[in-house]
């Protein structure tokens, strides 16, 4: 059928017009393998066929044995706007080529000429810059008698060659356009009025926007209603928009099928669980199948307007309808009115297809289901802003008088009773049965392109300010100091030598030698050097080392500007070149090198769980002052750098943690974790657009990532685009449910082999916390590689911040489970929403949500969420290890206890077991059970040593008085961290007891020096404390400082009169 490219009244088509005819020449070279269609095939003669019009016959050509047939015909047809044949026509019809047995020539009788096979040659690409195409077209049987079976497995095609002089379009104007193609594969749930009725012809058509005002409408008519039965199969071809052909299989497009997917990854309605069974049942119900494509070209114009048309109003309507054919007559075609064709339309709906996702970045396909409803004029106007309808008000324009009734005249009669029952109850029917039609629109190129991997890496460049330049190297200055302290040392043993060979060895028997004595010895020594010669050749040796020093340590190679800057140098020079001497010489004589600087005692690791105690006691300088010496100890691994940007992104500047972020991604410039906390936190200080960056980057990066899809999801619903984030949602559920079914393969495959099944989980049991390249909280749910190795680095959470069990089953859950880690509150908020529309609260919903209340003190809200997660799961060690902490906050003591002392009991520990046993043993040390309290820290110990919990062993073993036990764990607290202020206090305390009155002494003036340190940087930290619930008074602290700690008077003695004034 041919489609019209413009409106009544003046033709503007949607493609770029050629401005004169170009002819199209077809040569069918020769046939091949053409005994498989038919083994008795002797002579035939091929046709050429276009757009419903014949362009000639080859002549008779007999077949040979091996099948092939030598044709060489040629014919053409013009390629031109204004004739039967524009580019609109070219782009979605196919060359028909039929293959003709001629049958012997009987007497008196012409010659039998039957159809053998037809072959379709695509054009399309001519209008991609192709001006000759080759191809060997497939040649697709025509169903012949019973009695003359052809070949199944036939293999026979076409070799043809078609060509033009010029290109049909530039490569201006084909870059500058789109292709679009419009796929409409079937209804379902149609209602139950409609029967297979050959007098039925069920249609559907929609318009594309045009250049300027017009528009082309897109006809699919002759849909096939199919009975009940099994579902159409996947994936199934694509059909021409073309008439019924001799061999059925011409019709299909080659190389283009329908696939199908899950209902879930579709852009349309009826995409949520609910809709599945209703999908099911229906496509195996009556429906109405074309499974035909539609392919149109949009030039620079039309495609601008179909940007401006999408933009301004959402939803194109499609109009479906089933058109009545009456019965034939005698064969002539009479004049019908208005009134008659008006009742040959039923059953009119519309669906509205949400075209919107086209303009997302990148898109350049939707296929969904889509309802069809009702048409009713004022609704399809609300919706489409298009007020008329293409079947009704614009019939001519797509000729369907003509295509409808061409066949036979219109019966003058009334139309029946049935006919009137059909009008009426079309409107109604769709709304009631369900109807919904499943059609694909698909672009050649995104109306919107995506940007580049490229572009992004050069936009976050510069988002990100370069960092410093490293520090010159080191290692050429330091050799050069060991070279100049070797020399001073050989020319020092040798001045010694002079001095020997002119006065002799001084023996320590013969006394001290007199200032006036020496002086004349260095008077006659320097006489000597200086009249021998030798003192020149030690400045000489020494001279290059000098130099050297210059070069490498100062850097120093050019000349200096002015007198004064050379004095100002030389001076420094000399101050340095002495000092060194001095170095060298004490070396020498002291027969001793000077060892070098110790190891640090603790590790990165330790560092860090240091800094979690901290943030626990709400001690927040001294959080962060261990999370800068983690950095310290190296500037280079990420993990430090994430870890104080998460502390900081919750507890101070948010300015401060984008710097954190921004040289974590310095270090590494495709560390998607990186790159999340950057756009996490440069949409907390509202920086948007760069967040979008990050977060486009991070999914280019990383397309497998579930938690990055789902974070730009939420960022996007954050700037109200929503089909931006309906859509990554929706691609991070369809990783999730691939990462799903890929565990449930795995366990399969390892219960039939008869082994126990090993989580793909990472266990948390074998990851000690704190660890640089691990989360001590990991994803409990199986990840894949790519995810396992950019998110697995998630920073170690504040405490406490239990991961939610069981393993999270939903992408906001596992969102969830990073944001915690980040202390990303906000987004933890939106997630978490997410999460409760999706499936209402679960356990992990509550158990996530009471922490963001415990974060920002809201009790009473925590309180609920742990009481109705409890309900839920009172099984689950986390749940009350939280409910104990919000106890210990609220100063309510013996309920924590309680909570505490079920935590431990479980067979499985919680996620934060370490502050458990932590504020467990110092409310046992409260109460003075220090038998149980040094059994609680002496496990603390055991899982996580820190200063804080040998602190609480050497606590209870000295109220025990088992003061050699309470020494060493007093010890291993000190080594761990040195300034404790209570650790000293009570090693003073232990070495009073034993008599040590020196030690003591020390150990005391320790304790006051780093208690008035501790006082004077955090100032009011008790009175905080205090307020935090933290226990003052008593024993221990779990803090860096001393408070609470009481003075006792044998450190009164200890200080003397000064001290105690």
């Amino acid at each position: 059928m041919e489609v019209p490219a413009g409106l009544p009244g003046g033709k503007e088509p949607a493609l770029p017009s050629v401005s004169q005819p170009i002819p199209v020449h077809i040569t069918v070279v020769n046939a091949q393998d053409l005994k498989t269609l038919k083994s008795s095939v002797l002579v035939t003669l091929v046709r050429v066929e276009y757009n419903g019009a014949v362009l000639g016959d080859s002549s008779k050509t007999h077949v040979l044995p091996d099948g092939t047939a030598e044709y060489d015909f040629s014919t053409s047809f013009e390629c031109s706007p204004d004739g039967p044949n524009p580019l609109d026509v070219l782009v979605q019809k196919p060359l028909l080529l039929t293959v003709l047995e001629v049958g012997p020539k009987e007497r008196k009788k012409p010659e039998k000429i039957t159809p053998l096979a037809q072959a379709v040659v695509d054009l399309l690409p001519l209008l991609q810059g192709v001006r000759s195409l080759k191809v060997f077209a497939p040649l697709y049987a025509v169903p012949a008698s019973p009695s003359e079976m052809l070949h199944p497995e036939a293999t026979g095609g076409l070799e043809v060659i078609v060509s033009t002089k010029e290109l049909l379009l530039s490569a201006t104007q084909f870059s500058s356009g789109n292709l679009l193609s419009i796929t409409l594969e079937a209804a379902y749930s149609v209602p139950t009025a409609f029967t297979c009725d050959t007098q039925q012809n069920y249609m559907a058509c929609l318009q594309i926007p045009a250049a300027g005002e017009k528009e082309l409408p897109l006809l699919f008519k002759n849909g096939i209603l199919k009975a009940d039965g099994e579902k159409e199969p996947l994936p199934r071809p694509k059909n021409w928009p073309i008439g019924p052909l001799l061999a059925p299989g011409a019709l299909n497009i080659p190389d283009s099928f329908i696939v199908g997917g899950p209902y879930e990854d579709e852009d349309g309605e009826l995409t949520k669980s609910e809709d599945r069974e209703f999908r099911i049942q229906a496509e195996s119900m009556k429906r109405i199948v074309w499974d035909t494509e539609r392919r149109c070209f949009l030039d620079a114009a039309a495609v601008a307007v179909l940007q401006k048309r999408i933009a301004e109003c959402r939803y194109w309507p499609v109009e479906v309808c089933r058109m009545y054919i009456p019965s034939a007559g005698k064969g002539k075609i009479t004049k019908i009115d208005k009134g008659d064709e008006d009742k040959q339309i039923a059953f009119h709906g519309v669906a509205y297809v949400n075209m919107v996702h086209l303009l997302c970045p990148g898109v350049k396909q939707i296929r969904g289901a889509f309802r069809v409803f009702n048409y009713e004029d004022s609704e399809v106007f609300e919706k489409t802003k298009i007020q008329h309808s293409i079947f009704r008000d614009r019939r001519s324009q797509l000729s369907l008088a003509r295509e409808v009734l061409r066949s036979s005249p219109v019966s003058k009669a009334a139309p029946s009773k049935a006919q009137k029952e059909e009008k009426d109850l079309g409107t109604t029917q769709y709304n009631e049965a369900g109807t919904f039609l499943v059609m694909e629109i698909k672009l050649d190129r995104p109306l919107v392109p995506k940007r580049l991997r490229e572009e992004l890496v050069r936009r976050i460049k510069e988002l990100i300010p370069p960092r410093p330049a490293l520090p010159p190297r080191t290692e050429g200055a330091r050799k050069v100091v060991e070279d100049y302290h070797k020399r001073v040392t050989s020319i020092a043993v040798d001045i010694l030598k002079e001095y020997h060979e002119l006065f002799g060895k001084q023996l320590p028997d013969q006394g001290t030698m007199d200032h006036e004595t020496l002086e004349e010895q260095k008077r006659q020594l320097n006489y000597e050097l200086n009249t021998s010669g030798k003192y020149f050749a030690f400045k000489e040796q020494l001279k290059y080392s000098v130099v050297k020093i210059v070069r490498e340590k100062y850097l120093k190679t050019t000349a200096f500007e002015t007198k004064e800057q050379l004095q100002e140098f030389l001076s420094e020079l000399y101050v340095y070149l002495v000092d060194h001497m001095h170095i060298a010489l004490n070396k020498l004589l002291s027969g001793e090198d000077v060892s070098p600087a110790p190891p640090p005692c603790t590790t990165r690791k330790q560092l860090w769980l240091f800094a979690r105690e901290a943030e626990a006691n709400k001690d927040f300088k001294l959080a962060s002052l261990f999370y800068k010496q983690r950095i310290a100890r190296d500037q280079r691994s990420i993990q430090s750098w994430l870890d104080y940007g998460a502390f900081c992104l919750l507890y101070e500047d948010a300015t401060k943690a984008q710097e954190c972020f921004q040289q974590a991604l310095c270090l590494d410039r495709q560390h998607i974790q990186s790159l999340l906390l950057c756009g996490i936190v440069a949409v907390k200080l509202q920086h948007y657009e760069e967040a979008e960056i990050f977060f486009e980057d991070a999914c280019c990066l990383e397309p497998s990532s579930i938690i990055a899809w789902t974070l730009s999801g939420l960022f996007y619903e954050l700037q109200n685009n929503d089909i931006q984030a309906e859509r990554n949602f929706r691609e991070a559920k369809k990783l999730l449910r691939a990462q799903l079914e890929e565990e449930r393969r795995i366990l399969e495959a390892a219960e039939g082999e008869g082994k126990k099944p090993s989580s793909p989980s990472t266990d948390p049991e074998k990851i000690p916390p704190g660890s640089p390249d691990k989360s001590p909280e990991v994803v409990e749910c199986v990840t894949p590689k790519e995810e396992a190795a950019a998110l697995q680095e998630a920073p170690e959470a504040s405490c406490p911040a239990p991961g939610p069990q069981p393993p999270p089953c939903t992408i906001f859950m596992k969102t969830v489970e990073f944001l915690m880690k980040v202390n990303a509150v906000q987004f933890v908020h939106k997630a978490l929403a997410h999460e409760l529309l999706q499936g209402g609260p679960t356990f992990a919903y509550y158990l996530a949500l009471a922490w963001t209340h415990l974060l920002e003190e809201d009790f009473p809200s925590c309180e609920e969420c742990l009481s109705e997660a409890i309900r839920i799961n009172p099984m689950n060690p986390n749940v009350w290890a939280q409910k104990g902490h919000l106890c210990y906050l609220q100063k309510d003591f013996d309920k924590a206890k309680d909570c505490y002392e079920r935590v431990i009991s479980f067979v499985e520990d919680a996620v934060d077991i370490h502050f458990v046993y932590l504020r467990l043993g110092s409310i046992y040390l409260e109460e003075k059970e220090y038998g149980r309290a040094k059994q609680i820290f002496l496990l603390a110990c055991d899982n996580s040593a820190s200063c804080l919990t040998w602190l609480g062993v050497g606590i209870a073993c000295y109220r025990l008085e088992e003061m050699l036990e309470a020494e060493d764990a007093l010890s291993e607290a000190n080594a761990l961290n040195n300034t404790n202020a209570e650790v000293w206090g009570y090693l003073a305390l232990i070495c009073l007891q034993g008599g040590r009155q020196l030690e003591a002494e020390q150990c005391y003036k320790y304790t006051v020096k780093v208690r008035v340190r501790a006082l004077g940087a955090a100032g009011s930290t008790a009175q905080r404390q205090q307020g935090q619930g933290c226990r003052g008074g008593g024993d221990v602290t779990e803090t860096g400082g001393a408070q609470g700690l009481e003075v006792p008077g044998a450190f009164l003695e200890l200080e003397g009169p000064e001290g105690r004034e």
